[in-house]
């Protein structure tokens, strides 16, 4: 085969390779998702960087309630004590939240990775540390004579202090023990130096109430943790439903251009090769008939009998495949018009007749009388027909026998069986000679190979009647083919019978 120039026109494009590149990205996306779906997410660390975006976002959002907090409990010491030490207290109590809470605001703009996450985890603990430091101020601050009602004000405000810090800091893991540790230290000191029963009493019940929110805490962080690595598989899913979906429709927008380049090719190639195959089989035909004088050597005469069939097999194939083309492309349009099964059933027959007496082949022909019109493309059904009988006589060995039947289906609608006692088709090979360009083990194995389409064009004809189309073959015992039209195809209704009867048939042989 020579090589000729290869064309850029689109028309001409059966499948474009520079756009293999468009899948990479999609395919590794596709395979990280995966792996993120298949890796474990029961590991507390797996989703700390989220878990400190939100302890930060948590601050930021209750940043007034401590300054708050800090200022009433101010106002009420200076109110009964008259003691200016808790507005000191009051000075690095706010100053240290305020620290806390700008460096919340830099961690929750800034990008946590793999390699800060430990050094931003240790600056909130020890911005909690600090926080802890200025409520432990409060603690230090006595005033022994206000007695027990003193100790009982200190315990509300930690105890407020606590429950506050605690639920807006569950999401850092120990900030709560991080945080009340200095005030838990030093109620212990100052309760072992003064041996008093009230002091005793409030670092126990302090202590208790740290240990209570310290389990509250983990409860709530390990739930949260679980709801983080749901959302997180959700997204992951979605991601790859979506990734999905782009390569479903890459890859059918490419079909779409591969198949509309391949009816491009195929009505391209009908005009390229019919052209010239008219000329041949015209030629050829007078060639043979010997119109325009004797041809006066017997082997010439035979060779322009073989081009002339050779010209009309090429022109049998090219027609095939476009008939398929068209049925595929849903261009293939029917023109139905009331049409007999019977007439264009022995049409066919005496159009294959000459080929089954070549091979001393028998047509017997079954037809129920009186069988009324259907509703049909008659070329459409003159090809199934043809199609069938002749791959009838094709595979049927010399002597055979081909039996034509036309009838009533059990549902009413009406049906052409054409059987043979050919070589049959192995039962594991219907499905391939069922499909397009699908060709048995026998039919390679012939001298007369086709395309491999007469059976799909013939399904998807009948599928366009809303028929259907059965094959029965037993090995080494014949093949029986039956097209069947639907009842609401039939000109004349009748009842459906319980099954398709055969009356008697009315021979007529062709030997």
């Amino acid at each position: 085969m020579s090589k000729g120039v290869v064309s850029t026109s689109t028309d001409k494009i059966i499948v474009d390779r520079t756009r293999g590149h468009r899948n990479k990205p999609v395919s590794k996306a596709v395979r990280a998702t995966r792996e993120r779906l298949q890796s474990s997410h029961s590991g507390a660390g797996v989703f700390d960087r989220d878990a400190m975006k939100m302890y930060a976002e948590s601050c930021l959002q209750g940043a007034a309630i401590a300054p708050l907090l800090i200022i009433l409990v101010t106002i009420f010491g200076l109110h009964f004590t008259r003691d200016v030490s808790f507005i000191a207290w009051a000075v690095f109590a706010l100053t240290a939240n305020s620290a806390n809470l700008l460096m919340m605001r830099r961690i929750s703009q800034m990008e946590l990775t793999a390699g800060n996450t430990t050094q931003t985890r240790r600056l909130m603990l020890i911005g909690q540390v600090l926080i802890g430091i200025s409520w432990a101020g409060l603690v230090i601050i006595d005033h022994p004579e206000l007695g027990q009602n003193y100790q009982f004000f200190k315990g509300v405000v930690l105890l407020i202090a606590l429950s506050a810090n605690s639920m807006s800091s569950f999401m850092l893991r120990q900030a709560t023990l991080f945080c009340f540790a200095p005030v838990v230290v030093i109620l212990a000191v100052r309760a072992a130096l003064s041996q008093d029963l009230s002091a005793i009493i409030l670092t126990s019940g302090f202590a208790s109430a740290v240990v209570f929110f310290l389990y509250i805490t983990d409860k709530l962080y390990k739930s949260n943790m679980r709801l983080i690595a749901i959302q997180s598989e959700k997204d992951d899913l979605i991601a790859e439903l979506e990734v999905a979906k782009s390569m479903s429709d890459e890859a059918r927008r490419r079909a779409e251009e591969a198949n509309l380049a391949k009816s491009r090719f195929l009505a391209s190639m009908s005009h390229e090769l019919r052209t010239p195959l008219n000329a041949i089989l015209g030629f050829s035909e007078v060639m043979s008939a010997e119109v325009m004088g004797p041809l006066n050597n017997p082997t010439y005469k035979e060779y322009v009998g073989d081009i002339h069939r050779s010209g009309q097999h090429l022109l049998n194939l090219i027609n095939e495949i476009l008939d398929l083309s068209r049925i595929e492309a849903g261009r293939y349009e029917l023109n139905e018009a009331s049409l007999s099964l019977t007439e264009v059933a022995e049409d066919c027959i005496g159009m294959v007749q000459l080929r089954a007496r070549s091979k001393n082949i028998t047509i017997n022909e079954q037809f129920e009388p009186g069988m009324p019109d259907v509703w049909a493309d008659e070329k459409s059904m003159r090809q199934v027909i043809l199609n069938l009988l002749s791959n009838a006589v094709k595979f049927t060995p010399q002597n055979g026998i081909v039996t034509v039947k036309a009838g009533w289906t059990a549902s009413g609608g009406q049906y052409v069986s054409i059987k043979d006692n050919g070589p049959g088709i192995p039962e594991e090979e219907i499905p391939v000679v069922l499909s397009a360009f699908g060709q048995g083990s026998i039919a390679i194995k012939s001298a007369e190979q086709g395309t491999g389409l007469g059976l799909p064009i013939v399904q998807a004809i009948l599928s366009k009647h809303e028929g259907k189309f059965v094959l029965k073959s037993k090995l080494r015992e014949g093949t029986e083919v039956i097209a069947i039209l639907p009842a609401n195809r039939v000109m004349q209704g009748l009842p459906a019978a319980e099954e398709a009867v055969v009356v008697p048939p009315r021979k007529k042989s062709f030997a």
